[in-house]
């Protein structure tokens, strides 16, 4: 698949992007060297190769759950700059 200078400019102007005549001409010669490295790997024969998410193995990334003790509320809003002894009071964003 071949990049010209115009599919860039019609990429810049739907991503707003306000491009010089030096950076498009940059953008195409970098783009266009992208374009064909990602042509050049459809090259490579994958049959049989299973599809993968990740380059290396991943399994068991998140740690478990452990119950433990946390604040009591007294200690949780002792800090607070105002609170009502159940939770933080915050000044009214939407109106009263």
């Amino acid at each position: 698949m071949a990049l010209t200078r115009k599919d860039v400019e019609k990429v810049s102007l739907l991503a707003r992007l306000r491009l010089s005549e030096a950076e498009l001409e940059t953008l195409s010669s970098e783009l266009a060297q992208i374009i064909s490295y990602i042509d050049l790997l459809g090259e490579v024969d994958t049959e049989g190769v299973e599809p993968m998410a990740h380059a290396v193995e991943v399994s068991n990334v998140f740690a478990t759950d452990e119950v433990k003790p946390s604040l009591d509320r007294e200690q949780a809003l002792a800090n607070a700059p105002s609170s009502n002894g159940r939770g933080y009071l915050v000044p009214p964003v939407l109106g009263s």
